[in-house]
């Protein structure tokens, strides 16, 4: 229950948390539904066969979830007009890895 509570709340409250919290009123809206669209990475959990396995850690197992394209992700931080994006990848690939150290 304590691995499902964080892994979705990581996915979830987090980014409406720091919507909410770190952005001004009038781009919240748009902040939070890009934030939380950082969930649509997990397309290519498509290309897995079987495509979930509850006990599979994510992170350097699926394409768009290796260190290469967190590094990636990490970058997209410094560049102004994806800042907003790499954030939404980077909580999606926290929400994963918390994931897989509590399995």
């Amino acid at each position: 229950m304590l691995r499902f509570l964080l892994h979705y709340g990581i996915h979830f409250i987090v980014p409406i948390a720091i919507g909410l919290l770190f952005f001004p009123k009038e781009k919240r809206t748009q902040v939070i539904l890009i934030l939380l669209a950082g969930i649509l990475i997990d397309v290519d959990h498509l290309l897995a066969d079987p495509i979930f396995s509850p006990n599979r850690c994510s992170i350097g197992f699926h394409p768009l979830h290796t260190y290469w394209a967190i590094a990636i992700y990490f970058i997209l931080l410094f560049i102004k007009k994806t800042r907003i994006i790499g954030l939404a990848l980077l909580i999606h690939m926290l929400a994963d890895l918390t994931d897989c150290w509590l399995i």
